[in-house]
């Protein structure tokens, strides 16, 4: 099944957009849930179904502080490390993935985990163990700090080496130039990304890219869908948390494709509005950990200001699903049990 189905973008203006005065909304498709994202959530309300308040999950599940504080309010308890959850008890792993030393001290506090990895990251996870064990230099481009660079770089610590953009290139030391490999954090500017690999082939000609594409393909489809509005808007309003790596990116990625203005909000209430004097076409999309209603709300406040007329912007059309992890999966039924 393929992620994307690419469809024509038509950005129109309608009578009324012409008009003087008129006003308009530009509303990004895709936009918000990715399918990690879903599925790391639906983990946790599955687990609260399944065993019941409370339950431990390392680190914010997702990074969106609707959807943390909603799961807080449901008995989900977010804590730092494993050695804060009580001996034996439920503890679900981010969407983010984790290091190996993590599952181990785990099972050394006798906890029982349930992991919500995105499969994308465990596929970046997979390709870092690989390369390492045919002793690559990796070259782990992402942001440092975050929780996906550290759980990536756990799987190999001795071979990763992380590059922090492409001012960060110079200072990167390899052993041998001929067995240099680059992987990436998925929630990058894809164009940031490339230009980091561009100076860093400079430096090492021979750099081999990774097996597949590591930027997740939600990542590059919001930031796409942006990038095709963004020169018709005088704003775009991107609804995600500071915390949320692809959100911020999309705020540049709509200032860098020719937006006049770009603002990062966690809900309707932070619009600022003073930002809509003298705007007509306002872009508006979301983040990949971010829940619709939220996007919803922004667009309410906007049509009480005006801007009631809104056009969908589709540059395409995701399929994808992923599985929950085995443990929430309904039993299967003996197909020659009898009812």
């Amino acid at each position: 099944m393929t992620s994307a189905i690419p469809l024509n973008v038509g950005i129109t203006r309608s009578a009324g957009a012409n008009a003087a005065g008129g006003k308009r909304v530009l509303l990004a498709e895709p936009r918000g849930y990715c399918a990690g994202v879903d599925r790391a959530v639906e983990t946790v309300e599955k687990a609260l179904e399944k065993h019941g308040a409370p339950i431990y999950v390392r680190k914010e599940i997702v990074h969106n502080r609707h959807v943390v504080e909603t799961l807080r309010e449901r008995g989900v308890i977010f804590v730092d490390e494993t050695d804060e959850v009580p001996e034996g008890a439920l503890v679900v792993f981010s969407a983010h993935g984790v290091a190996p030393i993590v599952h181990e001290t785990a099972a050394e506090r006798n906890l029982r985990t349930i992991d919500a990895t995105c499969p994308l990251v465990t596929k970046v996870h997979q390709e870092a163990k690989r390369f390492a064990r045919d002793d690559y230099d990796i070259l782990l481009i992402g942001h440092e700090g975050h929780e996906e660079v550290e759980g990536t770089a756990g799987e190999a610590p001795e071979h990763v080496q992380l590059v922090d953009g492409p001012d960060s290139v110079d200072n990167v030391v390899v052993r041998d130039p001929s067995k240099v490999i680059w992987l990436s954090q998925t929630t990058l500017s894809v164009d940031e990304t490339m230009q980091t690999v561009e100076r860093l082939r400079e430096r090492f000609p021979t750099l081999q890219d990774p097996p597949s594409d590591d930027i997740c393909y939600a990542t590059s489809n919001r930031q796409t869908a942006v990038k095709a509005m963004a020169p018709e808007c005088d704003l775009v309003i991107v609804v995600g948390s500071r915390n949320s790596s692809n959100s911020v990116r999309l705020v540049e990625v709509a200032l860098g494709a020719g937006a006049k203005a770009s603002y990062l909000v966690d809900y309707a209430r932070e619009v600022d509005l003073s930002w809509l004097e003298g705007v007509q076409t306002i872009g508006i999309t979301s983040g990949a950990s971010v829940p619709e209603i939220l996007v919803t709300g922004v667009l309410d406040l906007l049509a009480e200001h005006g801007f009631g007329e809104v056009q969908p912007v589709t540059t395409a059309n995701e399929t994808l699903v992923f599985s929950l992890p085995r443990e929430l999966r309904p039993a299967r039924r003996d197909a020659t049990s009898q009812s």
